[in-house]
């Protein structure tokens, strides 16, 4: 059970062991851009998804990285299908960039709106995001056991906040309820930022936020973490334990990703690339990414291809073990 578990809810890193460069004759210095880059935030804001893309914008400004400048637009509307739609609707354009997370796998899985993320121009992975178990720092709750104790108590009425149904939250905790038995009343929100506020003013129960979603809640001293879903400690939180550690072989991840519509120029591509790749080296996101528990191993070309077609493989696995039906 422990090796399903570990097969169906890990984000694949074998992809991480091809090449990273995906390079193509094409260079950065064959293209520039003609006037300013939308970059497409395929989520609400105040979430994990649109501080990084914010703060990504801020860096590129400021490290002067492009010759145009960077606005970013939130478009989560349908779990990031607009996104994802708008990228679809625009192929070609090489003025446009969309920040991912793993809705974009799951949406185009479980909704039909004619996007393959094949079609996409994979450009660079940032970071790999977290997930810990969270609960208010108002409650009697210090342990794993005291957590499944009390929701199981609850019967039924605990309320486990969450961005979106079908999305990541609800996928960890389904991940929960299968593997300790429970049951939750899960409650649904658009953005990462709002569930942790309704966390520390006591309207849900419990969470499973990314750590930059928490954060400052928790320095705060208003929110208190759990166990982590990762297969070893965070640097940032080194008396948390794993699930593992407690016996529970769980782990889940965030990809967060930059991707292009299909068919943009090679030249674009490259262009793209060599910013992100000259971004991820910035000291700002080096001390961000070590500050905020984010694994910023970077990533692009035929090599982040693969590692977003396994992570859509992954979740298909996922979504039906949840008895969803993936629409493709």
């Amino acid at each position: 059970m422990a090796y399903t578990m570990t097969r169906r809810f890990t984000i694949a890193a074998a992809a991480a062991a091809l090449s990273l460069g995906g390079a193509t004759a094409a260079t950065a210095e064959d293209w520039t851009p003609r006037k300013p880059i939308e970059m497409v935030i395929m989520a609400g804001q105040g979430g994990g998804a649109d501080r990084l893309a914010r703060l990504f914008q801020s860096i590129i400004q400021k490290e002067n990285l492009s010759s145009m400048p960077i606005l970013p637009v939130n478009k989560g509307g349908g779990s990031g299908a607009e996104a994802l739609r708008y990228l679809k609707d625009n192929e070609g354009d090489p003025h446009i960039i969309m920040a991912t997370l793993n809705s974009y796998y799951t949406t185009p899985l479980q909704t039909d709106i004619g996007v393959d993320i094949e079609e996409f121009t994979p450009i660079a992975r940032m970071a790999n995001d977290n997930f810990i178990l969270w609960v208010s720092a108002d409650s009697d709750i210090e342990t794993l056991e005291d957590y499944v104790a009390a929701v199981q108590a609850a019967d039924g009425a605990w309320k486990m906040g969450g961005t979106g149904s079908g999305q990541e939250d609800s996928l960890v905790t389904a991940m929960l309820e299968e593997e300790f038995g429970l049951e939750f009343t899960y409650v649904p929100f658009d953005g990462g930022g709002t569930v942790a506020k309704n966390l520390v003013g006591n309207h849900i129960d419990s969470t499973v936020n990314n750590p930059s979603e928490q954060m400052g809640f928790y320095n705060a001293g208003k929110s208190r973490p759990i166990a982590t879903f990762t297969p070893e400690r965070l640097e940032a939180f080194p008396d948390v334990p794993t699930m593992r550690e407690l016996g529970h072989d769980l782990t889940y991840s965030m990809q967060r990703s930059f991707v292009a519509p299909g068919n943009i120029p090679a030249e674009a591509a490259a262009y793209y690339t060599d910013l992100f790749k000259r971004l991820s080296e910035s000291e700002e996101w080096q001390k961000y990414a070590a500050e905020e528990a984010l694994d910023a191993e970077f990533l692009s070309g035929d090599a982040l291809q693969a590692f977003l077609l396994e992570g859509r493989a992954i979740h298909a696995e996922i979504l039906e073990s949840m008895g969803e039906d993936p629409a493709t």
